[in-house]
Parts: C-alpha cells; structure tokens; sequence
C-alpha cells in the first residue's frame, strides 16, 4: 500500500476507499497487495476500470481472476482487455465480460 499512496499522491485512507469502491482491483498472491501498474494512468486510476470490475465480479469472478483476465489475451478482443480499456475500448470490454457469467 505504500507504493500505492505515493503513486497515486493520496491519503492510505482515500487509497483504501478507492480499492473498496473498485475504482482499482489488486491481488494478494506473493503475500503483498499489489495494484498492477497498467491500472494506474497519470497518477489516477483507469476511469474505465470501476464499470468492469463490477462487471466482472457480478459474474462471480474473485479480485484474483479479475486481474488475470484483465491482463490475458482475450481471443475476442484480439489483445488483452486492460489494452482495450487503455486504447478506449470499454464497452466492447464490458460487453465481452458481461457473457463471461
């Protein structure tokens, strides 16, 4: 969480509300919470991260499978999802996660 304040120049508190209210989604493998760096856009949050995040567990992903498939290739999309969110591609994201149920 350290790395994140300083990333992200907010509070551990504000740092905190933004994972709960899935405006960023991490994982706890290696025993360390981690935020992959790519959710993370000039300091901020992706803003089209929060939607499909939701999305997503709304299909009964964990926080776990919801940073894999963000970060795997998706066959549909042609290339990972969080590249499609990047280039601006939410809603063919969403659609595509929204099927995953």
């Amino acid at each position: 969480m350290p790395d994140l304040v300083e990333v992200l120049g907010e509070p551990l508190g504000r740092v905190r509300r933004l994972i709960d209210e899935h405006y960023l989604i991490g994982s706890r493998r290696s025993g360390v919470f981690a935020v992959p760096s790519v959710f993370i856009v000039d300091g901020h949050p992706l803003s089209s991260l929060r939607g499909t995040v939701i999305a997503l567990q709304d299909a009964g992903f964990t926080d776990d499978e919801v940073v894999d498939w963000l970060l795997a290739d998706e066959e549909t999309l042609g290339r990972a999802p969080i590249a499609a969110l990047l280039a601006g591609h939410k809603s063919e994201v969403r659609r595509i996660a929204r099927t995953l149920a």
